[in-house]
């Protein structure tokens, strides 16, 4: 069998490995279980393709797209090589034709897709054909909490153990939680051959910009660039189709993408930007992972990313030839506040959703830096960097001041409210705005109260956001996104260090246009995205539409009176007997973070009623009372219902009480009783 080098360079056309391959390739072929972290364009699908030529036995190929393996599979064949893929995308006869090479021991790469494994009939099929290894493509999305998180990824490590042969996996983009996870659960927590590569794409230039007038930014940025393929990523479905229709009416080419459409549209748009040069896909993140086009020469974010591994990855599809391209991701408060929600809307545990606020914080912490973006990328990823010279900030480096007396406000303002408030009654706190939720909590005697009136609200919100950036605050999802502080910020407060913010990006945040109308107060958003994922959990739990459990306008009144009790939580309009019975404790345990005592279902019916209080008491003197004024008659009592009657029709005298208690109750609980109404 011909060795590596030959085959590199009679199937492949390469003289010599890229920087890293060679290394990769070795570990393969010698069957060793293999992690590699590559660039994007960095030659990853070499390092498994080569290694299973040089090898006895199929290698099956895992990847998450199909129009990505039917590209492989094309490439290869072009090249000599027997491949074949077994997707849902194939006619008949592609797959009669894959059997039949299988059949006669010809194929060397099979590509399926992940949901294939649970078909029955595959493990039976790859045992029969000799597998010797298993390449994993994308292998990020076996990351449950990722951004391309897919579940029959999870069935892997499965096969792997079921078939006893070694297992490559690959990846451009994963961060230590991530690797560690893949390590967990393709190699059973063996640590593999490790190979980290480098995230570095020098030949990618790195720009954000503060929103301002986003679609002309976006068409400005594609005007300059016109005849260049190119990837606009937009946070919406709607936006994709309004932004495409844009594009084209400024007379570019333009199509748009996202996982609403119809297969076979998606299809045509996959296949357009395959074929033709100078297209722009305006699209969601459902378009991208696999596409195997190496002249993208530009991509642009019109709303934020989730994370710096989304953005990365998705910044990761432009270059791929190694010539220069060029990337722009806006951003603004619109955007933050969906992705805080998105997170706080999500059913992960309080763990894993802080975690995720911290990757956002991280991604803030790319868009507000003060120096080489590439170095702030690189170094989120554990690698050491030199200015790049090649970003904006190389360009034309921020304009940045002393931020210190700035930030010790806001933190001390965040302190001295118990770390139980979010940036916009934080605000409301430093720039003096007597709110009536500032004056209920007394928070208008605080010693910071209008003391940072040198900065608008709108200034402050990017004070408040470049902190996060500097991972000196974050949100509490326990705390329905209330800011605490975290350690890195303790210097600061004491005086001990200080710190230095972008001049720029607070002054574009002054003269924005107005924010766009939320449904809640800033200050409560967090709590009404809460409230949200615990009514989809019941939605979904009875099939039913949201609405029907609480509408938005129910959820809002919850979100903004916040009530304590069940007492409080019937009184929200929308809340009838039924659903306080059903559903009230669960979501005021949201509201309170706490559990919420059993109420008897007599008392129940009386919550949020005059009479409710006046059961409670009544309930109080008939425990006093139960064994008489002295405590040594025989016990004596009223049932619920009865106290509730009492309660609700409030008898005048003790006649009417008599009629309604009878003799022995009336005689023993009938004066204490009175005065109770009485004093109501």
């Amino acid at each position: 069998m011909p060795g590596a080098a030959e085959l590199l360079s009679s199937v492949f056309g390469f003289s010599e490995f890229r920087p890293g391959q060679a290394e990769i390739v070795d570990a393969v072929m010698a069957g060793q279980h293999t992690l590699a972290i590559m660039p994007t364009g960095g030659g990853k699908s070499l390092c498994f393709q080569l290694p299973a030529l040089c090898r006895d036995g199929v290698t099956v190929v895992i990847s998450p797209l199909i129009a990505l393996m039917r590209d492989q599979v094309r490439g290869l064949r072009e090249a000599g090589v027997a491949a074949g893929a077994l997707t849902s995308g194939n006619t008949e006869e592609e797959t009669e034709e894959v059997f039949r090479a299988l059949d006669e021991g010809v194929l060397k790469l099979l590509y399926m897709a992940p949901e294939r494994l649970s078909a029955g009939g595959t493990l039976n099929l790859l045992r029969r054909i000799g597998v010797s290894l298993i390449a994993v493509d994308e292998a990020h999305c076996v990351s449950q909490w990722g951004h391309d998180f897919r579940p029959d990824y999870l069935r892997i490590g499965e096969l792997r153990r079921s078939l006893n042969v070694p297992l490559a996996a690959f990846t451009a983009t994963a961060d230590a939680e991530t690797r560690a996870e893949i390590v967990t659960r393709l190699f059973d927590g063996v640590q593999p051959e490790t190979f980290l590569r480098g995230f570095d794409r020098p030949n990618i230039h790195l720009a954000f910009e503060v929103k301002d007038s986003p679609r002309r930014q976006i068409l400005d940025f594609a005007d300059a660039r016109k005849g260049q393929s190119g990837i606009v990523y937009c946070g919406t479905r709607a936006k994709t189709e309004s932004l495409a229709a844009a594009l084209r009416e400024a007379g570019h080419s333009a199509c748009h993408y996202h996982g609403g459409m119809e297969a076979e549209p998606r299809r045509e748009v996959e296949a357009r930007f395959q074929r033709e040069d100078g297209l722009i896909v305006v699209a969601t993140v459902a378009f991208g992972m696999g596409v195997d086009k190496p002249d993208i020469r530009w991509v642009a974010h019109a709303d934020l990313p989730k994370s710096i591994e989304g953005y990365y990855q998705e910044i990761g599809r432009a270059g791929r030839d190694g010539a220069p391209a060029e990337t722009l991701t806006l951003y603004g408060p619109e955007d933050i506040r969906l992705r805080r929600s998105q997170i706080d809307e999500s059913p992960a545990p309080a763990e894993r959703r802080a975690a995720d606020h911290a990757r956002l914080n991280a991604l803030l912490g790319l868009a507000e830096a003060l120096t080489c973006r590439r170095q702030t990328l690189l170094g989120y990823f554990g690698e050491e960097a030199q200015p790049c010279g090649t970003c904006d900030l190389c360009d034309r480096p921020a304009e940045a001041f002393d931020g210190t007396e700035a930030v010790r406000k806001a933190l001390s303002a965040i302190l001295r409210t118990g770390e139980y408030f979010g940036a916009g009654h934080l605000i409301d706190i430093l720039t003096g705005n007597g709110t009536d939720k500032v004056k209920a909590r007394s928070h208008d005697a605080l010693p910071t109260f209008g003391v940072g009136r040198e900065f608008d609200r709108r200034q402050w919100q990017a004070i408040f956001r470049q902190m996060m950036g500097h991972d000196l605050v974050r949100p509490d999802p326990e705390r329905h996104g209330a800011l605490r502080m975290t350690e890195a910020a303790r210097p600061i407060l004491r005086g001990e260090a200080g710190i230095e913010l972008r001049r720029d990006t607070i002054r574009k945040a002054s003269s924005a246009r107005p924010a766009v109308k939320t449904l809640v107060a800033e200050e409560d958003a967090p709590l009404l995205s809460a409230l949200k994922a615990k009514r989809r959990a019941f939605a979904e739990a009875a099939k039913a539409p949201a609405y029907v459990i609480f509408n938005d306008r129910t959820l809002i009144e919850m979100a903004e009176k916040r009530p304590q009790t069940l007492d409080e939580m019937a009184r929200i309009s929308g809340v009838g007997a039924k659903k306080l019975e059903r559903y009230g404790a669960a979501f005021l345990e949201v509201i309170t973070g706490e559990g919420t005592a059993a109420l008897h279902p007599t008392r129940r019916k009386l919550a949020g009623r005059e009479a409710a209080s006046l059961y409670d008491r009544l309930l109080e003197v008939q425990a006093e009372l139960s064994r008489g004024d002295g405590g040594i008659d025989k016990p004596l009592s009223c049932s619920t219902s009865l106290l509730a009657k009492v309660a609700e029709t409030r008898p005048g005298d003790l006649r009417a009480l008599e009629r309604l208690l009878g003799d022995r109750r009336a005689e023993r609980f009938g004066a204490a009783f009175l005065q109770v109404l009485h004093e109501a």
